[in-house]
Formats: C-alpha cells, structure tokens, sequence
C-alpha cells in the first residue's frame, strides 16, 4: 500500500469505511496523483504524473469512478466529522450554501445542462455556461494560523433538469430542496449540534425556511431578505363555533416601510466581510413570513444602513426571532469564504477539467475534488500543529497569513518527499543532489501549476 505522510495518515485511513481494500489502494494513488498533477485533472494525467507508485493496469484506475462499488456518503460523514473537530461543542456550526457551475464540453455528458454563470452575469447581461450545477454545503472554520475564516465543502448534490429527472423516474428537485436534503443528512448524522444556515442567490424561498422553522431545535437560517415582504401578525386564537380559523393574522407593514417610518436606525457596530469591522444602523422587526399554500413562518429581520456610505443597504432575516440583530448580521458576512472556496478549487484542483461522462463517474468525480480541498486544509492544519513553521515567504514577498496555495504546495512537498520520493529506485539517485538544488527542485515541484 502507498504510504502517506505522516500528517495525512491518520485523516486517509478513515476513508477506508468506504472502499473494499483494492479499492482504497487504487484510491489512494488517485488521491496523491490529483494533488501532484499539473494541469488537468483526468484520471490519464493522473496516473502520468504518479506512475512510479501506480501498480496494475491502468484501466483499473479509471473503474474507480465508472464502475466501482463504493458510496460518497460514508465520505461525507468522514470529511463532516474531521471539520467539526475544530469546532468547539459549545459553539454553532456556521454552513454556508450556493450552487456553482462546473463547465464540462462534450457531446454525451452525463447531467450536462445549460446553466446562468453568476459571475459573469448581471443585472442586465446573462451569460450562459453549458456543464453540471453543484449545490454545495461548507463549514466555516476559524484555523488558528490564519485571521481568516475558511468554508470547507462537506456536502454536495448534482441538480438535474425536469426532463432527466421525469425520464429516470425521479421527483424533481430545485437547488433549495437539495440543500434541504444535504442539511437534514448532517442534522441526521450529527443532531447534537447547532447549525446555522447562511444562504444566498436561490437559496431564499418560503420553502427552505419553512423547512429550518421545523428543525427550530437543531438549526437557524440566515440570509438576505426582499424589503417588500408579506409580513403578518399570528393567528388570533379560535373561538368555538366561529367556524374555518384563520390562517394567519392582521397584515403588518413591510420591511421597507417601517424603516420608512422610524427614519433611524440603532448604531452598532459589526463584523464585516474579510474579518474588519464596520459601524452601520441597524433596523429591527419581527413578524410571520406568509406564502399562499405554505403557511407561516416566523422571522426577524434587521435593515443594514453603512454610515460610512459606501455599501448599498442590505436586508437580512433570520428563522430564529430571539437572535440579536448586530449577531445575525456578523453571521451573515461569514458565508463568503464559499466564494473564495469555488475560485481556489478551480484555480488549483482543475474542478472544471475533468473529462468523464457517464453517471457513476459525473456523480463521483467533482465531489471528490470538492472534498479533496477540505482534506488539504486539515492536513495542512495538522502539520502545523506538529512542524510550527512559519507561512512560505520569500525575501521580496513578505506574506502575514498563508494561503490555500501554501497549504497545497506543503503537502505537495510532503508527499514527494515521503510517498513518490521514497522509493528505493529513486531515493539514492537524490541524495546524490547537493542540498541547496534538492531544496530548489522539491520548490519548483511543489509550487508550480
């Protein structure tokens, strides 16, 4: 079997539950092939790239994907549990969620789709991106070697147009219901813990709040509000013989015009996006969130007004009326990391440069590179608890925090070092290499790409 490293070992050997045994090997070699390679991430790359350690015929490899008899979510609850470790019990886990689109050509694709790119679109322009739709669940961890916080994706589901899903016999779902699902899969593995949901773009519907209104005990959403919302006061209570009861009570005004009626707002001030601080007026109501055909749910919404004038005013809510509005709002800027996550994983991993087409491989390839950058993350983290080193710099680019790009060249220098590096036919020919170009080559290895 490959060996690892010695701070990645113990993370990669809980992957076993998922694989039969010549499986997880084969796995293994994929796993240190993904993180080496350079350019693409297609299995054939892959194996180019680590073909010193990849034993038995190359095609067993690609039926990793396509073929193999092993299931994400063993590794999903694997990868959930390693992040909840730096989570302390008596603090909420902060789950950020979106949907990103990976672009994926060719002709026959599995769940291939045309979908709107959000980043190259506006308000006035809408670019199309043909490829698959992932719905996607991070945590937001605080590491201690870096002020910033981080969203490792946990979980993941492909959304599937009508038309598939209508021809493989399966109930339509939009993005909110998927989350849903992936949300009541964590409340289900881990229900000892507190969640708090932070959505944004299509994760705002009646529909998903409705669903944490009834997992009140185990988790809370957060998320931007429309100003012009349906708000009402509860139902009066029944009387007997009165007949049909009402359904929700008197109508309350709407966000925009009970800030339109107070005319300030309370000062505060707030933890903003990248980890400053910022000082806004904050105006807060409660109410029932009311939707024809799907009932009440109660909210609390907060108006943010900058005072520094910078920022455009901001609408938040959230299904947990008893929470503070200064916290719900330095919550809600904690879910950008995501944003962050989604460019690094395509940036560094290839997550749009996988070729594969079929079902099993199209359902299997981009989870796995998803996961594999929360692995990176806790690897790296586990290496500094035991290395102490400092962040890379170099004599004319002082850095104050590392970066994703220094968690990934540490383990790719670790991982040549002591799993490619290792073997008997290669290691006596480098340390013929005096140190200062060894030192040079493991650099130029371990950074590039």
């Amino acid at each position: 079997m490959v060996s690892m490293p010695t701070a990645a070992e113990p993370l990669i050997s809980t992957f076993s539950i998922a694989f039969t045994r010549p499986t997880f090997q084969r796995a293994r070699v994929l796993w240190v092939g993904v993180i080496l390679a350079m350019g693409r991430r297609t299995v054939a790359n892959v194996l180019w790239t680590v073909r010193s350690i990849a034993q038995g015929h190359f095609s067993s490899y690609h039926r990793v994907f396509s073929r193999g008899s092993w299931s994400l979510w063993p590794l999903g609850k694997v990868w959930v549990s390693a992040v909840l470790q730096w989570i302390p019990e008596d603090q909420p886990v902060l789950v950020a969620g979106d949907d990103t689109v990976a672009q994926h050509r060719g002709a026959k694709v599995y769940g291939k789709a045309q979908h709107r790119d959000a980043v190259r679109s506006s308000h006035s322009l809408t670019v199309w991106k043909w490829g698959h739709k992932w719905v996607v669940l991070t945590i937001v961890v605080h590491f201690p070697f870096t002020s910033r916080h981080g969203a490792l994706p946990a979980l993941c589901a492909l959304y599937r147009g009508q038309p598939e899903n209508r021809a493989e016999g399966r109930r339509h779902k939009t993005p909110a219901p998927l989350a849903c699902q992936l949300m009541a899969v964590r409340i289900h593995w881990f229900p000892q813990r507190k969640y708090v949901f932070l959505g944004d773009g299509g994760f705002g519907s009646h529909e998903l709040a409705r669903f944490f209104y009834r997992h009140r005990r185990h988790a809370t959403r957060i998320r931007r509000f429309h100003p012009e919302a349906n708000l009402y006061a509860p139902p009066p209570q029944r009387r007997a013989g009165a007949g049909r009861p009402r359904i929700k009570g008197r109508k309350l005004p709407a966000p925009q015009q009970t800030v339109a009626r107070r005319q300030r707002g309370k000062p505060a001030t707030v933890r903003w996006y990248g980890g400053a601080t910022r000082r806004v007026a904050l105006t807060s109501d409660t109410g029932w969130w009311y939707k024809a055909g799907q009932g009440l749910v109660p909210v609390r919404w907060v108006q943010v007004h900058d005072l520094d004038g910078t920022h455009r005013d901001d609408w938040i809510y959230s299904t947990d009326s008893t929470r503070p509005p200064t916290q719900m709002v330095s919550l809600f800027t904690r879910r950008w990391p995501i944003e962050t996550t989604f460019q690094e994983v395509r940036a560094h991993l290839g997550f749009e440069t996988t070729r594969q087409r079929v079902s099993r491989s199209v359902l299997r390839a981009a989870p796995c590179l998803l996961g594999l950058f929360s692995v990176i993350c806790l690897i790296y983290a586990e290496h500094l608890k035991h290395a102490k080193v400092s962040p890379h710099q170099t004599p004319w680019y002082v850095k104050a925090e590392p970066t994703f790009a220094d968690a990934l060249a540490t383990v790719r220098r670790s991982l040549w070092e002591q799993t490619i590096l290792k073997q008997p036919w290669m290691h006596g020919g480098l340390q013929k290499f005096p140190p200062l170009l060894r030192r040079t080559v493991l650099d130029m290895v371990s950074r590039t790409g």
